[in-house]
């Protein structure tokens, strides 16, 4: 059994001599970008001769998810272990020769009086230890605590706490002094840090430049083979510093019927890797939002129920844009030109090479066109989807509030565009109307815009005083409202119009309220609002009338108009 652990212990010690170091280049191949954190897609060509080699790669970004490293590989080979790591690289003595001669004689005359240094603070640490732990003595003293003999005496008393201040006072005088020979050593010791650190990035005439002293972050492939291999590895990790955010213009036409949505992300990183030349695929996923379904805990009566709660990661986050994006941008959607010249464009952007794949619980655009994007954290903008939506166009008051009529783009559908909460920019026959904001989460089957006000529709509410009418049936009162609204339609063309008011609404037996004239309007029970939806011919009038009653006891007074 000894011989058997030996022989173990041996073959191991082999193996691990036996394992070879191979350095291998890299390149990003395409990026995901998440609404927090990107996973990066990697591919390094490698070359292992037979037994087990350690395939290096550097170059990464030091923000890199350990736990999402994915790895595959061509030519057979078989995968022992992957770790991501930082290497520290040290100066090469070779580089180092190339020094001028005076300059490595005062490298090395101040390395020697650093290291002296060094050795001079450590022994005045040692000897402030020391004076420390007298002085800790002298306080725990029983003496001085209060205990022993020494209370039977006065004298004795007397002599222990003059002791007692001269000597605690003499070693904090001696820790104060070193302290200060202390301070005036590391001040003197940095100070020829200083002076080293500028001598090593010295250069003279280009001819000599240190090599980086910055960390290098790798993925470590173990690998074993039994024969020479060249292959391919492919590499996925997850990185944070990264993500986009939404964005979208809506333009729209009366003369269309349609609206046109500009779909596009913010992309930002600052992953310390640029990412050069690279497809991109926009997710709406994001990996560390918590993914761990709520479970509801018993509710006992007389306790402070259990709540779990979850930490999501943010961002944050700054956003990346690069040149190449806006030159496509200005091609999608910067033109102008006459309305009576006949324009043929021959563009594309780059919402016409994008593909969208539909996951679970996330959707991907996957962008058929190269982007690079620096690692400095700057907005960088990328048009994912570009899509004409179906829209009515409709004219909607609310006299009771404001005498105005706006116009309103009623927009359906939209689920099967996959948005996601974000700021929308509002265009309407190419005048920019303003900003709204789209959440899908709560959004309803319609997505209604204002596009602003027409003057062109005349409307007015009118409390009617000679219609009023307020009398006393025994306990009871009896009011009655009534409003006339009128709205003039001055366009040059019919228009879709909806009008909205309202009668109180009670919430007391004693009262009740009883629409007596509503002209056809729709009465929401619930809420006491009224809605009237009609065509109203160019040139058109068209005249409400509107009518309630309200009863209620004499001795409860309201207010009702």
């Amino acid at each position: 059994m000894k011989n058997l652990f030996i022989g173990i212990v041996m073959s191991m010690s082999l193996i691990s001599h036996a394992t070879e170091e191979e350095k291998v280049d890299s390149k990003i191949k395409d990026v995901t970008v998440y609404l927090n954190g990107a996973q990066i897609h990697r591919t390094a060509e490698f070359s292992v001769k037979s037994g087990v080699t350690d395939i290096v790669i550097g170059g990464l970004s030091r923000y890199i998810d350990a736990k999402s490293i994915q790895i595959k590989s061509t030519g057979g080979i078989i995968i022992l272990d992957t770790k991501f790591s930082t290497y520290y690289p040290q100066p090469d003595e070779e580089e180092i020769n190339k020094l001028p001669i005076e300059i490595r004689l005062k490298i090395d005359k101040l390395t020697d009086s650093i290291s002296e240094m060094n050795y001079t603070i450590s022994n005045l640490n040692s000897d402030i230890e020391v004076l420390k732990a007298s002085k800790a003595i002298i306080l725990n003293s029983n003496a001085m605590r209060g205990q022993g003999k020494v209370n039977d005496s006065i004298p004795l008393l007397k002599e222990a706490v003059e002791y007692y201040q001269k000597k605690v006072r003499e070693i904090n005088h001696e820790i104060a002094q070193l302290e200060r020979k202390q301070d005036g050593f590391q001040k003197k010791k940095g100070e020829m840090e200083n002076r080293l650190r500028k001598l090593h990035n010295f250069s003279k005439n280009n001819e000599f430049k240190q090599k980086s002293n910055q960390p290098d972050y790798r993925i470590t492939v173990k690998v074993s083979s039994t024969t020479p291999i060249k292959g391919l590895l492919d590499l996925n990790y997850l990185v944070s510093n990264a993500g986009w955010t939404a964005q979208y213009d809506l333009q729209s036409s009366v003369e269309t019927k349609k609206i046109n949505l500009n779909y596009k992300a913010e992309v930002y990183q600052s992953t310390g890797v640029d990412w050069e030349n690279v497809r991109l695929n926009i997710s709406t996923n994001d990996p560390y939002k918590n993914k761990t379904k709520p479970d509801l805990q018993p509710w006992y009566l007389g306790e402070v129920p259990h709540q779990v709660s979850y930490n999501e990661s943010n961002a944050p986050k700054t956003l990346v844009r690069e040149e190449k994006a806006k030159q496509s941008m200005a091609q999608g959607y910067n033109r102008t030109y006459n309305d009576s010249e006949e324009v043929n464009f021959d563009y594309s952007t780059s919402a016409q090479h994008t593909r969208v794949v539909e996951h679970m619980i996330s959707a991907e655009f996957q962008i058929d066109l190269p982007y690079t994007i620096k690692s400095t954290g700057e907005k960088h903008m990328v048009l994912v989807k570009n899509e004409d939506v179906d829209a009515d166009f409709v004219y909607y008051t609310v006299p009771k509030l404001e005498n105005s009529v706006y116009l309103v783009a009623q927009i359906t559908n939209l689920e099967s565009l996959q948005l996601i909460p974000a700021k929308a920019n509002i265009f309407f026959d190419g005048s920019y109307m303003g900003e709204t904001f789209i959440n899908p989460g709560i959004m309803e089957d319609t997505l209604s815009l204002s596009l602003g006000r027409d003057p062109n529709i005349i409307v007015k509410r009118t409390f009617m005083k000679k219609k009023y009418k307020e009398k006393i049936i025994g306990n009871e009162v009896v009011k009655t409202s009534t409003y006339e609204i009128e709205i003039l339609n001055n366009k040059s063309r019919g228009i879709k119009l909806i009008v909205q008011d309202q009668i109180p609404v009670s919430r007391k037996e004693d009262i009740v309220i009883e629409a007596e004239e509503l002209s056809k309007g729709s009465l929401n029970p619930k809420t006491g609002i009224i809605e009237w939806k009609f065509d109203l011919k160019s040139k058109g009038k068209e005249i409400i009338n509107l009518e309630y009653t309200v009863k209620h006891h004499k001795d409860q007074p309201l207010v009702v108009r």
